[in-house]
């Protein structure tokens, strides 16, 4: 390329990053994809964020502090409590919004953020944490008969077949996915027809770090309670077992699980990120029950020293070492799960090999990697 042509390269590139917009499902809680997003508005300070709807202070003040566009889903009845049922309107939500004066759109995305509607000239990039998987995998969790009744999930089954049909159909909204796990990778493979590059997300390995106490005869659940978490296998297993267990966060799913706990099971609520690292430092295990996409709460414990004991699917087998850094689970029963507690109980680990593990998903490495990903194919894009 000749001296003239890398110059305009660069230009075309640096005239994308002045317009960018950012652009999140919702933001209700501070959870992985909003850790994410974090990462994404400091690395982009001056781009504006679209989401479907905003709950005042549930967030950071990095994004809380933004120039923030909500949608109409946000002026409904109860929104910041019961969005979830608003789900079949979601669609024409994020196709309303008017990005016609942007370059660059970032989507940060499990529901409908990446089919966010762009101009011919825009470039879109998905960092994306799962294709929808409500309408797809997890629709019987979500909104099975056991779950919603036999009527309401008669009456829901053709409006997320539908769903899923519209989420496949946008999926060429986006020029450039990128995974957070090469078992969300093989999804989008599998949903899309799109490869994806694999960059994990950013985890703060200097705030969450060991201090050397000595771990209590308790284990620890940190995770929004939702069905697919599987909250109640760690219950079961906690309670076959008659070991204590601590349970971190909020969800749809808190009465039902109530109602399957016993004594030794304590529901802490939400909890600072001080005194979530306390309870890393000062619990046996975290446990990480179902499948997940990554787990950014299993790689902040590693980052305290603390195992995991996680069910051998998902993002688990990415960022646990069996046997290393904590203990991976066959099977997605009660009874395989209270062994890998007797087992944890039994072995003590290295909380410097722990750690040390943790350090490969830093949020500095995930800053350079996601920065020079899209400089590398805005570059690309203004060659073509």
């Amino acid at each position: 390329m000749t001296d003239s042509g890398m110059h305009n390269t660069k230009n075309g590139a640096e005239k994308a990053r002045s317009r960018v917009a950012l652009v999140h499902d919702w933001l209700t809680g501070m959870r992985g994809g909003e850790k994410a997003l974090e990462a994404v508005c400091e690395l982009y300070p001056k781009a504006d964020l679209y989401t479907l709807l905003h709950k005042r202070k549930s967030v950071s003040s990095v994004i809380e502090n933004r120039s923030l566009h909500r949608s109409f889903i946000q002026y409904l009845p109860f929104s910041d409590r019961l969005y979830r049922y608003y789900l079949p309107l979601f669609p024409c939500a994020i196709e309303q919004f008017d990005l016609d004066s942007h370059d660059l759109i970032i989507s940060t995305s499990h529901c409908v953020a990446k089919s966010a509607v762009r101009t011919g000239r825009a470039f879109h990039v998905c960092y994306c944490f799962t294709p929808m998987r409500y309408a797809r995998e997890q629709y019987d969790d979500y909104f099975g008969a056991e779950r919603v009744g036999s009527i309401v999930s008669g009456l829901m089954f053709p409006i997320l077949n539908s769903l899923a049909r519209w989420d496949t159909a946008t999926s060429g909204r986006v020029d450039l996915y990128i995974a957070i796990s090469q078992h969300v990778a093989d999804r989008i493979q599998r949903y899309y027809n799109r490869s994806a590059k694999v960059i994990y997300p950013p985890v703060d390995t200097k705030f969450y770090s060991p201090n050397n106490m000595t771990p209590e005869d308790s284990f620890v659940v940190v995770s929004a309670l939702v069905p697919y978490k599987r909250i109640d296998l760690a219950i079961s297993a906690c309670k076959l077992s008659g070991i204590k267990l601590r349970i971190v966060g909020d969800g749809p799913d808190l009465n039902r699980l109530r109602q399957l706990a016993d004594s030794n099971i304590e529901f802490m609520g939400p909890l600072t990120n001080d005194a979530i690292r306390d309870l890393y430092r000062s619990s046996k295990a975290m446990l990480l029950p179902g499948e997940e996409e990554f787990g950014i709460a299993s790689v902040e414990a590693q980052a305290c020293g603390c195992p995991v004991i996680a069910l051998k699917r998902g993002g688990a087998v990415e960022t646990v070492v069996d046997g290393e850094t904590g203990i991976l689970v066959n099977q997605p029963t009660v009874e395989a799960f209270a062994e890998a507690l007797s087992n944890a109980q039994a072995r003590s680990f290295d909380q410097s090999i722990i750690r040390k593990n943790a350090e490969r998903f830093s949020a500095a490495r995930f800053r350079t990697e996601f920065k020079s990903t899209i400089d590398e194919a805005l570059n690309l894009s203004v060659e073509n």
